[in-house]
């Protein structure tokens, strides 16, 4: 049976995955992983700890996140014989946000504990914005420290996870949120260019797809999972 692996966002609690757990129950067999929130880590050191997280057993299917859409292709590139598909929510191979690199020396002061949970939940959630999610986003949020998620961002900037994306070999689904305010549409687009077979599903939600939309998108993926395991069961034989 395909295992669906889920990489979290730059909280890396995996807290946030709970509405999309709920929806994908009975339907796939899931696994998440999470992101020490002791130490301030780059996308190598992650890589590692997550590639020994993974499922010792079975075909997998990764799913980036947000900050994790670098990580998921490096994994899927490095394990082409486990990893059957690979779905990347609203994410990124490569800095996103060009600016991000002009305000370097400006990162590392960015108030993460000062910014008011209102106007976070706000880009992150757009207009399904409501006390649930936001509680969610406030515990997930609680339990890592500002300087942790700083040095992620940092990490950010320099990210280059392109070379690895042409290694990929299983097939690729984009989700892309239309009203996203935190990753551009041109970051889907030049994931498109560069490995051309990326299928493109575009949603009317914000960043948080997952979370405000945990049903529309348990359908989706778990067509895309039963998709890829009957391809790759195939090939085998």
């Amino acid at each position: 049976m395909t295992t669906l692996v889920l990489l979290p966002g730059l909280d890396g609690t995996g807290t946030l995955f709970g509405p999309l757990l709920e929806a994908l129950a009975g339907k796939l067999r899931v696994t998440v992983l999470s992101y020490p929130a002791d130490r301030a880590l780059g996308y190598d050191a992650l890589e590692a700890l997550a590639e020994a997280a993974l499922p010792a057993q079975g075909p997998l299917v990764l799913l980036g996140e947000s900050f994790s859409g670098p990580l998921a292709v490096s994994l899927a590139a490095k394990h082409p014989g486990r990893v059957v598909g690979l779905v990347l929510c609203c994410t990124f191979v490569r800095n996103p946000r060009p600016l991000l690199g002009l305000l370097r020396a400006l990162l590392p002061f960015v108030p993460f504990g000062q910014v008011p949970l209102p106007l976070m939940a706000g880009v992150l959630h757009g207009r399904f914005d409501n006390p649930s999610l936001r509680a969610g986003l406030a515990r997930a949020l609680e339990r890592v420290p500002a300087a942790v998620l700083r040095a992620r961002l940092r990490s950010v900037v320099d990210v280059d996870a392109t070379p690895r994306l042409n290694q990929v070999v299983c097939p690729v689904l984009y989700l892309q949120a239309d009203e996203d305010l935190v990753v551009p549409a041109s970051a889907g687009r030049f994931i498109v260019r560069r490995h051309p077979p990326t299928e493109v599903l575009r949603l009317a939600g914000p960043h948080a797809l997952l979370q405000v939309m945990p049903e529309e998108c348990a359908k989706v993926l778990a067509a895309f999972v039963g998709d890829a395991g009957s391809a790759s069961a195939n090939a085998r034989r």
